[in-house]
């Protein structure tokens, strides 16, 4: 065939594939990545994967609405369709600038991802396709079509379909077929359908408007009314089963002027900015939270320091152990829920694998609070966009009413992170500053991926995992006041900010495009863009952590002491300063600046941690930038001076004092009935309560005092800090095959198209072709030659240069077929360059099962 010859139509999908470059089977195989896993032997296997239920499924779920609207119309359509009639499917008789203007581009996108094959002459859904979207009894079509004329007459007997003919005015004719024919053109003749419906009566046409929209089904009795049997003697409504009747397709088309669907809508809706703030402003706010968001994650651990909440048998917290964190940290139970799992996701906290199973900080929590604050926003900040665990689903019930739990299983959704990355990707794009309509935003996200349940706002999964998002942002401090703040952008990898309004896409050239799609960017729709790598992530989140650094305040090295027994800390605090201030007060209340309260306990426990009297003056004259009121001095000398008067031991248990006249007021006191306390020595009491028991009985009483050990001296009592054993933070559920790289797709093409050379390549008739075609073998049949006929066959190829269609059968017994071009033969090895690998490789000839010239020089080298 010469260059010049107009190429023949395509037959099949896999010569549609044939007719591809390497730059369009790349696109197709990065739009859709499931059919390279694993990577197809030929160009025939690769259309048959790309024609499976499940991937098509997956195919068409990955639409926009356009697209999606457009193979709807395509369902619809006659198979095959020329491009005229689709468009017409979806302007109607009125036309439509914008449709016109936009299909072309969602041709495109379907050819692109082998949804759509054949010219613009002969558009073709692939069957798959038509039978997920095409109308039917069980599955409505979403264009609220019904069937044609010829398939709700399928079961219908002759005789009443000559009758409706009759009664529509058409001629009678000698068979069933040539009258469905007859009455389907007068349905889809404009004219004449004007003539008919114009005798109509006005109940009727009523009918017909009520089902033109869809559904098409209604139901009738077994006498119908005047209206509906007007309608049924001339095939308008067209019966289906007992009591069931259908408006058939070409009638609902009639009545709609031509359209498929009601609102095509070809242009993504815009992003409504709800306020705009200026960019400091934001930046600020965001820092803010930024801020409150490190020392919360921290308060959390801090709680859970000495070993947390136990885990649930079916995983997880419980809900009275979530309402404690919520209570611990003044917040509502949904957002510990969401600062429990992102702790969790950056690998903060986790199982501690023990009998007793709790939940505890992990060795990687130590190691993150020695990092400045912008790095541990940017671990936090990089672990939420990644993370498929939804905290929003929190008391929610899975698929067996189960309650879904913190930390417990069944919270993974796969679709989060390209949700998030897509919300924030949607603020990006509007001007500096915007904070964007919430409404807007779910909007764009539903033309951009149309849930396939309808837009239910609700019940949609993605519109909920917007809706967190757009909160959760605002409560890591990624946003602030609604809007992307500066250093959110760059953990995105953005780039720099716009400062007009979004635009709408320059719309496709008009007409249809002839040619196959050849760079992926060049149909594509403004879809969601894909996650970063993690390389890229990680040069993202440095530069956001850069940005963040500078509006995060420097922690303070004092605080400021009032007279009532508080301490202001206007800042964040030293965390030496921070820990020891956190033992020696109790936190009343935070948010800007941090009030501490100092009370007898507290003191007491300062002390209990070792701390004397002097080291507490002494620590406050350090750090106060206010002298130390008296009130507080006179606290603390006077806890010091009653702190371990009394003195606890093993007996099972025992108090001793010098005082014995305290000793008696403890037995005077009818609050120590419990402890069942008695006089072993004017010094000494013993009680049948073990020493914590003790302890904390007679601190309940107002006395302070203090453990001792076996040989009589003071213990001093230290929080234990319980930590896991190294865990990894939990991996995220991939959403699908992840999309290949270009070095993947250069190798999987090749690899592809090299097995198609082999098993469609034309060979000379011979011996391995017993049909005398010159065609492959059916079935994938190996070619058949005796060894000397092989070794003849072989050795002449490599005196000529030739290539050759060889059978082989590896060490591991696996057949193939491959077109090689031998170099030498020896010791019972030919050596030779393998087009199926693209590489040279040696071959037994006695796993030569056949071999076979081709019929052409082009045929080696594709």
């Amino acid at each position: 065939m010469s260059t010049e010859e107009k190429p023949a139509a395509p037959r099949s999908l896999a010569e549609a594939l044939r007719a591809r470059d390497d730059d369009s089977l790349a696109a197709l195989l990065r739009s859709r990545p499931d059919l390279i896993t694993p990577v197809p032997t030929d160009l025939t296997q690769l259309a048959t994967r790309a024609g499976t239920r499940a991937s098509v499924v997956r195919a068409l779920e990955r639409l926009d609405l356009f697209t999606l609207q457009t193979a709807q119309a395509l369902a619809v359509a006659p198979d095959p369709a020329s491009y005229a009639q689709l468009l017409g499917l979806l302007t109607g008789d009125d036309g439509d600038p914008a449709v016109a203007a936009a299909l072309p581009r969602a041709v495109g996108v379907l050819r692109e991802q082998a949804l759509v094959w054949g010219g613009d002459d002969r558009l073709r859904l692939v069957r798959t396709a038509r039978e997920l979207l095409a109308p039917s009894p069980q599955r409505p079509s979403p264009t609220g079509l019904g069937p044609t004329v010829q398939e709700a007459t399928a079961g219908m007997s002759p005789g009443r379909i000559q009758e409706i003919v009759a009664e529509a005015g058409l001629p009678s004719t000698h068979d069933a077929v040539s009258a469905v024919a007859s009455l389907t053109a007068l349905f889809s003749d404009r004219a004449r359908m004007r003539g008919l419906l114009a005798g109509a009566p006005e109940e009727s046409l009523q009918v017909l408007e009520r089902l033109m929209w869809g559904p098409p089904y209604g139901q009738v009795t077994a006498d119908p009314a005047p209206r509906l049997r007007w309608l049924l003697d001339r095939g308008l409504l067209l019966p289906t089963a007992p009591g069931t009747v259908v408006l058939p397709r070409e009638v609902a088309l009639h009545l709609r002027a031509g359209r498929a669907h009601r609102t095509p809508e070809p242009v993504p809706p815009a992003v409504e900015p709800a306020a705009t703030h200026r960019p400091q402003v934001v930046d600020a706010t965001a820092a803010g939270q930024a801020l409150t968001a490190l020392a919360t994650v921290e308060e959390l651990l801090k709680e859970w320091d000495e070993g947390g909440p136990a885990v649930l048998r079916a995983g997880g917290l419980s809900v009275r152990d979530l309402k404690r964190t919520a209570v611990a940290l003044d917040v509502s139970e949904p957002v510990a829920a969401f600062w429990v799992e992102l702790a969790y996701a950056a690998g903060l906290i986790a199982s501690d694998g023990e009998a007793d199973e709790r939940y505890a900080a992990t060795p990687a929590y130590d190691e993150w609070l020695e990092r400045p604050a912008a790095e541990r926003w940017g671990r936090l900040a990089e672990a939420w966009l990644a993370a498929t665990r939804t905290p929003g689903l929190v008391g929610g019930r899975d698929a067996k009413d189960r309650t879904l739990s913190a930390l417990g299983p069944g919270l993974d959704r796969s679709a989060a992170p390209e949700v998030r990355h897509r919300v924030l990707g949607l603020l990006a794009a509007l001007p500096e500053g915007a904070a964007p309509d919430a409404e807007s935003v779910l909007a764009r996200l539903h033309w951009e991926r149309p849930s396939r349940g309808g837009r239910d706002t609700e019940e949609d999964l993605r519109a909920r995992l917007a809706r967190w998002t757009l909160t959760e942002a605002e409560l890591l401090g990624v946003t602030g006041r609604g809007a992307l703040s500066g250093h959110g952008r760059a953990l995105l990898g953005a780039p720099a900010p716009v400062h007009a309004p979004e635009h709408t896409p320059a719309p496709a050239p008009e007409g249809p495009g002839d040619k196959l799609p050849v760079h992926h960017h060049r149909h594509a729709a403004p879809a969601p863009p894909g996650t970063l790598t993690p390389a890229e992530q990680a040069v993202a989140t440095a530069a956001a952590t850069r940005l963040l650094a500078p509006l995060l305040p420097e922690p303070l090295d004092h605080v400021l002491l009032q007279a009532d027994l508080t301490a202001v800390a206007p800042g964040p605090l030293h965390r030496p300063l921070a820990e020891t201030l956190g033992v020696l007060a109790e936190v009343e209340s935070k948010g800007g600046a941090t009030v501490y309260r100092f009370t007898p306990a507290s003191v007491r426990r300062a002390l209990d941690a070792g701390r004397s009297a002097a080291d507490l003056h002494a620590f406050l004259a350090e750090h106060s930038r206010t002298p130390v009121p008296q009130p507080l001095a006179y606290l603390i000398d006077d806890v010091a001076r009653r702190h371990g008067h009394l003195r606890v031991g093993a007996a099972s248990a025992y108090v001793r004092c010098d005082d014995d006249a305290l000793l008696n007021e403890i037995l005077a006191d009818k609050r120590a009935a419990g402890l069942r306390l008695r006089r072993l020595a004017p010094t000494v009491l013993a009680a049948q309560a073990d020493p914590a028991t003790l302890l904390e009985g007679l601190r309940a009483m107002g006395f302070a005092p203090a453990a001792e050990s076996a040989e009589g001296d003071v213990l001093i009592t230290r929080a234990h800090a319980h930590r896991t054993p190294p865990r990894t933070a939990p991996e995220p559920v991939p959403d699908g095959p992840p999309v290949p790289d270009a070095t993947l797709l250069a190798a999987a093409i090749r690899a592809i198209k090299a097995g198609d050379l082999a098993a469609t390549a034309r060979r000379k008739p011979g011996p391995a072709d017993p049909s005398g075609t010159g065609t492959p073998l059916p079935g994938g049949e190996l070619p058949r030659t005796g060894s000397a006929e092989t070794l003849a066959t072989v050795q002449a190829a490599v005196l000529t240069g030739q290539a050759l269609w060889i059978g082989y059968v590896n060490a591991e017994g696996a057949a193939s077929q491959r077109v090689i071009a031998p170099v030498r033969v020896e010791g019972g090895f030919v050596t030779a360059y393998d087009h199926t690998a693209d590489e040279v490789r040696t071959f037994a000839l006695h796993r030569i099962t056949g071999v076979a010239e081709l019929a052409g020089e082009e045929s080696a080298d594709g």
